[in-house]
């Protein structure tokens, strides 16, 4: 063969990685698309039950299902992503999420379970890949870019509850219309991957030596790492499913209910981004762990004061430093507790799998809980004790080790 028949061959096998600033807009996209889906749904509960007729604990099955497709399908998410590449599979995620999330909208009771379960394997795919793409594209910045799409996307949960009313009742869209919304920024963010899917993705690459066939489901830090990811995503996804209806309680309108909850999203903003670069500056995060946790515990007590509004507003203040650093804490242990890229992705599958697993029963158990006492006094004390559990896992999560 040639000597410019080999450089041509030699050209060809070189993988083509993508521009940095494309990989990075396209996880912030991606960001935007991974719960503003879940959290447009809170404030718009009561007219989907009002219109379709469904109970509380039935509605709260709609933040419950996504979850069980975290759980179910992120065991099968790093396969899929060695078979194929992260970025592919990334892609035919955005996909999926571009049929989930008009089918949840037609108005009818299958279709809204069957869209809200596709918008959950969407998610899941992001949830797992997310974690290993940083680690394999940012190795030196992990904690920094890990810190830009937790921002991101608690910045357009944020959004997402606040606007879902006004979009609902204001643009008269109606609460169909309300979380069909949400189908533009994923349409953006197909269009952003596209040109990233036709790279080579080398983050799986053949030629990295694979890891030891021991590994995560054997380990207890690996199993520290996915419960406290797992209780963290418990008490995120009932606060957004059930604290709207909380406030009611407390007196509020629904429109105000839907801005509080945003703000309890905007109040995580910057915990959410300062976490992951402290967290990633030091060896031990055993002490975040528990001051966040015991955040988290204040917060849900204070819920339970009634006629104070000091209280309650203290209370959701303390609420959003909480859970936007408890999201990001436990996506960056994900990723600094990993030895290599392909431990980060088994990791991030497992804490994902159990862990929304576990954090599935959370809305619909706060739901029943709500419909078999009348009050929301059991389920408040129920989200008190996760935050205390979450407080001895965070503890064995943070130790100074990697799986």
């Amino acid at each position: 063969m040639s000597n410019q028949a080999l450089a041509v061959a030699e050209e060809k096998a070189q993988p083509v990685t993508p521009h940095p600033f494309l990989i990075v807009a396209g996880i912030i996209l991606l960001s935007f698309t991974m719960r503003s889906p879940l959290t447009s749904v809170g404030p718009l509960v009561g007219d989907i039950r009002s219109e379709l007729g469904l109970s509380n604990g039935i509605s709260g099955m709609l933040t419950t299902v996504p979850l069980l497709a975290f759980g179910l399908f992120s065991p099968i998410v790093p396969s899929i992503g060695q078979r194929f590449g992260v970025e592919r599979t990334l892609l035919l995620g955005l996909l999926v999420l571009l049929i989930g999330i008009p089918l949840r909208s037609t108005g009818f009771i299958f279709s809204l379970f069957a869209g809200t379960a596709l918008i959950g394997a969407a998610i899941a795919v992001f949830n797992v890949l997310l974690p290993s793409l940083v680690k394999q594209r940012f190795p030196s910045k992990a904690g920094l870019m890990t810190s830009v799409y937790t921002t991101s996307m608690s910045t357009m949960a944020a959004l997402a509850s606040g606007v879902s009313i006004p979009l609902a009742h204001g643009a008269q869209l109606g609460w169909k219309g309300s979380l069909a919304f949400w189908t533009v920024i994923a349409v953006v963010a197909f269009l952003c991957w596209l040109p990233q899917a036709r790279a080579k993705d080398v983050s799986y690459s053949t030629k990295q030596a694979p890891s030891a066939p021991r590994k995560v489901w054997s380990s207890m830090l690996a199993w520290h790492v996915t419960l406290f990811m797992g209780l963290q995503s418990f008490l995120f996804y009932s606060t957004i499913s059930w604290l709207p209806a909380i406030l009611a309680h407390h007196g509020m309108e629904p429109g105000t209910a839907g801005w509080l909850l945003s703000l309890v999203q905007v109040v995580s903003l910057p915990a959410s981004f300062l976490t992951p670069v402290l967290a990633g500056r030091i060896k031990d995060q055993r002490l975040m762990a528990v001051i966040v946790s015991i955040l988290s515990l204040c917060g849900f007590a204070g819920l339970l004061v009634d006629g104070n509004l000091f209280v309650l507003f203290t209370s959701l203040i303390l609420l959003g430093i909480a859970q936007g650093a408890l999201i990001s804490l436990a996506l960056t242990m994900i990723v600094i507790r990993s030895s290599s890229v392909q431990d980060a992705a088994k990791l991030s599958g497992m804490a994902q799998s159990v862990g929304y697993l576990l954090s599935a029963i959370g809305p619909m158990f706060i739901g029943f809980l709500f419909d078999l006492t009348h009050s929301w006094t059991y389920p408040l004390w129920t989200l008190v004790f996760v935050s205390f559990l979450l407080l001895f896992f965070g503890i064995g999560a943070g130790r100074n080790k990697t799986v």
